[in-house]
C-alpha cells in the first residue's frame, strides 16, 4: 500500500496561490515557475477565479492552519510548507530529463532524504535520456505501422529498453539508434512462459532477472497466496489469474507464474 498517488499535474499558463514569503516561499514560488505557472498571492482574488492549487508558507503556525481550512473549504488542494499533516499533497525533489520527469517523494517525511536519492540517480541517468524520451515519441507513427497489435508493440519497446537492450535507457548513445532499430526490428519477439519461485513475501529477495520479468509481465499466474508488496512490482495492467483457472497456452504473450514462497517444500 502506497500512501500517497504520485500526480503529474499541468499548470502551465494557470494561476496557483501562494501565500507568505521568505525562505519557506521561493523554493515554491521558483518550482511554480518553472513548470510555466503563474503565481497569485491573493486569496479572495484566488478564490473568485477557481484557483486549484495553493501553497501557504506564513512563519506563524496558527494563521497556516487557518489557512489551509480557509482554502480546503474553497475547493484548492493546499500544501503546507513543513506542516505535512496539513497538507492535501506534497511537492518532490524533481530530477529532470525533459520530457522525463522523476519525483521522488517521502510524503513529508525527509526531504533531505527525497534529495539525496535523487542526487544519486543524477549520477546514474544520462544526459540524453530526454532525447531518447522524444525519438520514441517521434517514431510513434512508424511504430503503430510496424506493429499494429498493441501487444506486439509494448513487448518490442519493452525489449529494446531492457538492460543492455538497443534502447538501454541507460546508455547515453541510445537516443541516436531508435531509427536503426526500427528498421532493423522486422517482428516483435514471441511471448514466453517463466516460473519464479518466490523465497519469501519480500520483493527485495527478487533476483534482478526475476524482478524485469514481473515487470515485463502480460500475465501473472498466482500460485498460493503472494504479497500485495511482490505484486506491486509487476505492471498495474498485466492481467492476473489463479493457477486453477490459468491455461497452459497464451499465444504472444509474456507469461510469470508466481509460486508461493509457502509452496517451496
Amino acid at each position: 500500500m502506497i500512501n500517497s498517488l504520485p500526480l503529474f499535474h499541468c499548470i502551465k499558463g494557470q494561476k496557483v496561490l501562494v501565500l507568505g514569503g521568505g525562505d519557506a516561499a521561493e523554493p515554491k514560488i521558483r518550482l511554480i515557475e518553472r513548470a510555466g505557472g503563474i503565481i497569485e498571492d491573493d486569496m479572495q482574488r484566488a478564490k473568485d477565479e477557481g484557483v486549484r492549487l495553493a501553497f501557504v508558507a506564513y512563519e506563524d503556525a496558527e494563521a497556516c492552519k487557518a489557512a489551509a481550512i480557509n482554502l480546503r473549504c474553497a475547493g484548492m488542494l493546499v500544501n503546507v510548507v513543513d506542516m505535512p499533516k496539513l497538507c492535501d499533497f506534497t511537492t518532490p525533489s524533481i530530477l529532470d530529463r525533459d520530457p522525463v520527469l522523476i519525483a521522488i517523494g517521502t510524503g513529508g517525511a525527509s526531504a533531505g532524504l527525497a534529495k539525496h536519492v535523487r542526487l544519486r540517480l543524477d549520477q546514474l541517468l544520462p544526459q540524453t535520456l530526454g532525447a531518447l524520451a522524444n525519438a520514441l515519441f517521434g517514431a510513434r507513427g512508424r511504430l503503430r505501422s510496424k506493429f499494429p497489435d498493441g501487444t506486439d508493440r509494448r513487448r518490442a519497446i519493452d525489449t529494446a529498453l531492457r538492460e543492455g537492450g538497443e534502447l538501454d535507457p541507460f546508455d547515453a548513445a541510445s537516443a541516436e539508434n531508435v531509427d536503426d532499430w526500427l528498421e532493423s526490428r522486422s517482428v516483435a519477439p514471441d511471448g514466453s512462459t517463466y516460473t519464479i519461485q518466490l523465497t519469501s513475501n519480500d520483493p527485495e529477495d527478487l533476483t534482478l532477472k526475476q524482478a524485469r520479468l514481473l515487470g515485463v509481465a502480460d500475465i501473472i499466474v498466482l500460485d498460493g497466496e503472494i504479497s500485495d508488496s511482490v505484486l506491486a512490482r509487476a505492471r498495474a495492467d498485466a492481467q492476473r489469474i489463479l493457477s486453477d483457472q490459468a491455461s497452459d497456452y497464451y499465444p504472444g504473450q509474456a507469461v510469470v507464474r508466481l509460486i508461493s514462497w509457502a509452496h517451496a517444500a
